[in-house]
Formats: C-alpha cells, structure tokens, sequence
C-alpha cells in the first residue's frame, strides 16, 4: 500500500520517496514493524484474554511436568502472529505480486483452521478441537491452491541458467534473457543441481510436461500438509515453534533474496525467479513476529500460540519454500519438524503393530520426541514396555530442551544454506 503512495509521491521529487524501490528498505521496515506490533499488541492481546477468562484452566502432569506455572494462560495467541504479519505486509509489499499474495492467502487460510481448532477447544470446551480429517482437507485445499496457482499463473515464472565451461575447468553461468514456466527445483549436494518432474514422464512423449504439472501439484499438497502438521508436533514447549521458525524464516529469507538478484542468482547457480524479492518483504515480518511473539511465550509463556498459529506458521514455510523451488531441502532445513513427526508416526505405527500380538509396546517414553526428554520413568504407563526406556537418563527442564532445539535448527538452516555451494 505505502509502496504504491510513494511511486505516486516520487512524480513529485518528495524527499526519501526514491527508498521505496530498495527491497532491503522494505523488508527492514517491515520487520521493525512487525515487532513493535507483536509487542504492543501481544499484551493488550494478553490482558483481554485474561479479563474474559479465556485461558487454560489445566495442564496434563503427566505430559508437561512444569504445567503448574502455566494455568490460567491464554491460547489463540497466534492472533498476535496473525497480526503482526499482515499489516507490515499490507502496507511494505507490492501487492500486485503473485508470491505476495498466495503468502497472504496461505496465513488467512491456515490461520482460520487453526482458529476453528482453538474456539472449539475453547468455548465448545473439546480438547480433541477440530477433527484431524477437516484439517487435512483444510491443507490440502490449500496446497492445491497454491500449486494450481503457480501452475497457471503468467507471474510465476523462472529464468534459467546456462552454464558455460571456461579454461581450466571453470565456468560461467549466466541466465536466459525470457522468464518461462518450468518445473525445475533445487536438490542438495549435487552439481547443476536442478531437477526437472517432468523427467520423471519422458516415457509420456508431448504429454510429460502436463503429467510433470499434475507431480508438481501434489508436491505442493504434501509439502504444505506435511510441514504444517509437522509445526503444529513442535508446538509443544513454550518458545519451541516460535524459536525454530524465526531461524527457518531467516533461511527462506536468504533464499527468496538470492533468487531474485540475478548477480548473485549467477554466482550460486540457481534460478532467477523475477517478483520473489517481495517475499524477503514477507519473511521479514514473519520473523519480527515470531521474535516479537517470544517476548510473551519464552518460558514461562505468558500466552500459547494455539493451532491459530502452529499450523498456519507450517503452511507459511511449506508455501514459500515451494514458491522459490526449495522444497526438497526442507527435509534439512525442517529437520526438528521431520523428526518430530516421524516419532509420533514411528510410535504409533509401531505400538499398533504390537497390539495386534497382543502386547503393548511403545517405541519411546512419549512422543512428539521433545516429550522424551522431560517425561520420567516413574511416569511411564505401567502396562506399557517401552524400547526405548531409560533414554535420556534423567529429566531435562523444557527451557535446555528449547534452546537446544533452536541450535540444532541453526546448525541445520546453515548447512542448508551452505548446500548452495556444496555440490
């Protein structure tokens, strides 16, 4: 919105007009932004909640042995998030730009499933929330929309690179001078590192790139569903999803900027995708409200982020990471999201599997697998045998678990980063 009134100001020679072209502007103005708001409004946000006693009346012991603190604390935090992502973005962004607009769409869209999750818990008093089928079909709306959109949209669009070898085995890399669809993405570790889907139907003749197409959305269907879910497993520790989301943001951040700056596009061998620096706009007011949003849910958390954050925080990483053809690296990137999730399908799987034998036998102490590291032996199900008893050895407190979560997905967004390079 701004960005539009002060092109119009610029006509007129208006001192400081001209910096709404610099990217690097914007986004730091929309990260500044994004954390005033989120600390601004978080407490009024806090105090209302409080006021109509829509908090959480108990925790389960047996689950989060530090829950005495956190009684009376209100949920559906991720309003703040909401918030302070939307009005920075409104209002530094162009709002003309495909990218822009699905992160737009896809925050709105997970943020209300979400909600609906937290109402129900909440003043339907329902612990279960929204049944788990109505949020799949919620995400998978979602992941086809996005997919479709890039599939048929004109903006959305790449320039690829042309590699040219040099004397002593050097070589150039320059891009095509005509944006086009494609349905290229990053891969890790390997050289010209692209891969095409539709290589994957050469067998098709003139029909593989439509079949390639139809791949790519339900790519983007998984990735969305399995990324969401995979925040909403992490959401379990005050400051955990939070935490880990701000460093995956800063990740996708360098990402979008790199892709849309053609000389460093050309230096790291990727594609140029023209219109995605308005997503570093974007992901700069996700982190600014994912640190602002800390300010309040650090342990002890003064208010939870609920489903209204946790899922669409997933669906707003899943989503971009598709727009700058990365998401094969979110398996890296997301590694804490990956695992999490695997535990509680490793765990699940596992212990139905033994029932049917007849015997109750559970992988770890707890799943998702942060749950593991604060839960004893002594709180164990005593009908249950349990393979992975014993490990850790003793009870670790929730907050050494966060931080060393967060370190671990530092550690990770760097060597995702640095696979840029590493071929």
């Amino acid at each position: 919105m701004l960005y539009y009134i002060f092109r119009f100001f610029e006509q007129f020679d208006i001192p400081g007009s001209h910096m709404w072209h610099y990217i690097s502007f914007r986004s730091l103005a929309a990260l500044i932004l994004s954390l005033i708001i989120s600390a601004w409004f978080g407490e009024k946000f806090i105090v209302y909640m409080k006021k109509k006693h829509i908090t959480e009346k108990q925790r389960d012991a047996s689950i989060d042995p530090f829950g005495e603190k956190k009684k009376n604390v209100p949920s559906m935090g991720g309003i703040i998030i909401l918030v302070s992502i939307l009005i920075p973005t409104l209002l530094f962004g162009r709002m003309r730009n495909i990218y822009l607009l699905l992160m737009i769409v896809t925050t709105l869209w997970l943020g209300f499933l979400g909600f609906l999750d937290d109402y129900i818990k909440i003043f339907k008093n329902n612990k279960d929330g929204l049944k788990p089928k109505f949020k799949l079909v919620g995400q998978i709306i979602l992941g086809l929309v996005v997919g479709l959109t890039l599939w048929a949209s004109p903006d959305a669009t790449i320039n690829e690179t042309i590699v040219t070898e040099q004397v002593e085995g050097n070589v150039k890399v320059t891009h095509k001078s005509e944006s086009e669809k494609s349905l290229k993405t990053t891969i890790p570790f390997v050289k010209n590192h692209n891969l095409d889907y539709s290589m994957a139907f050469n067998w098709m003749g003139k029909y593989k790139n439509a079949a390639g197409w139809v791949l790519f959305v339900i790519i983007t269907i998984l990735v969305v569903t399995a990324v969401s879910n995979g925040a909403n497993l992490n959401d379990g520790m005050d400051g955990m999803c939070a935490g880990n989301s701000a460093i995956i943001g800063v990740a996708l951040g360098i990402f979008a900027y790199v892709s849309s700056h053609i000389e460093y596009a050309s230096y790291l061998n990727i594609m140029y995708i023209p219109g995605s620096q308005e997503l570093v706009v974007f992901m700069c007011a996700f982190i600014g409200a994912m640190i602002g949003f800390l300010w309040y849910n650090a342990y002890p958390a003064q208010v939870f982020m609920g489903d209204t954050g946790s899922l669409m925080i997933g669906g707003v990483i899943g989503v971009c990471a598709v727009i700058v053809h990365k998401e094969l690296m979110l398996p890296i990137l997301c590694g804490i999201f990956f695992v999490e999730s695997l535990s509680v399908i490793l765990q699940t799987a596992y212990f139905k599997y033994r029932l049917r034998k007849g015997e109750r036998v559970r992988i770890f102490r707890a799943t998702p697998i942060h749950d593991n590291f604060r839960k004893l032996d002594k709180d164990l199900d005593p009908t249950s045998r349990f393979i992975l008893k014993g490990w850790p050895q003793r009870q670790f407190h929730e907050s050494k678990i966060t931080v060393r979560f967060w370190i671990t997905t530092i550690i990770l967004a760097a060597l995702t980063i640095i696979t840029l390079k590493i071929r």
